[in-house]
């Protein structure tokens, strides 16, 4: 695996049973649960994971949400920079797939870091009902650039309009930034997944027929909600 690439999904949520039967019906995924975790499989092959939300972070009311996992070679290492460049550690812990730990970035957005060689790479380039793109959404490009910079060794290539590509040691767009003034993004800061569908149309009734909403209609591709309403994500066409 290349380190510093973008490699897996997971999903939070309160309510599993209900959770995976929206994304079994809108992705045709089935899901198969070992020591309380859930994996989405199409046909044979591993997409991404599920699990339920610890107690304690629904006593804080912490919403649904996807999380985004990076490849890195040195867990420790990454965390500690990450805190010399002013991000916020909130999990270290090791499993026999390997180490893992939760970083916020200077603004907020939360990504996992891991390190091992046990963790399926799921994210393809354009296969229908699988993870195909990782993009960051902030409000103040500026205040996190030289954060992932100094993590990933990332390159942030301005495309004007606020978007970045972000491109790995080696040259290769590994995903995308976007500025977003909070009146429209709303106050918190992320990374949003995105998995391909075949029809577009299609899987929006599909979403909204299931309990889903439509965050924001971009043509070529739709940010929506699950039926928690809550965890949000992109479709688009492949």
């Amino acid at each position: 695996m290349k380190p510093n690439n973008f490699i897996f999904a997971d999903l939070s949520t309160y309510t599993p049973k209900e959770t995976m039967a929206f994304y079994e019906s809108v992705f045709g995924w089935t899901y198969y649960e070992a020591d309380g975790y859930y994996s989405a499989y199409k046909d044979e092959q591993e997409i991404c994971g599920l699990y339920e939300t610890p107690e304690k972070f629904k006593q804080m009311r912490m919403p649904h949400f996807w999380m985004s996992y990076i490849q890195v070679n040195n867990v420790t290492q990454t965390v500690e920079k990450a805190r010399e460049l002013g991000g916020i550690i909130e999990v270290v812990d090791k499993s026999t797939l390997g180490k893992v730990a939760l970083i916020r970035d200077p603004q907020g957005s939360g990504f996992t870091v891991y390190e091992g060689d046990q963790l399926t790479h799921t994210r393809t380039l354009n296969e229908p009902g699988t993870l195909i793109w990782n993009e960051l959404h902030v409000s103040n490009a500026a205040k996190v650039i030289p954060f992932y910079e100094g993590i990933f060794n990332w390159t942030f290539n301005d495309q004007g309009y606020g978007t970045y590509n972000i491109q790995n040691h080696q040259g290769e767009q590994v995903a995308d930034l976007m500025e977003i003034p909070n009146n429209f993004k709303g106050k918190y800061e992320y990374w949003v997944c995105s998995f391909g569908v075949e029809n577009l149309a299609k899987t929006q009734d599909k979403i909204l027929n299931l309990g889903g909403s439509v965050v924001s209609d971009e043509g070529d591709r739709i940010l929506m909600t699950d039926n928690s309403g809550e965890a949000f994500f992109y479709v688009r066409e492949v």
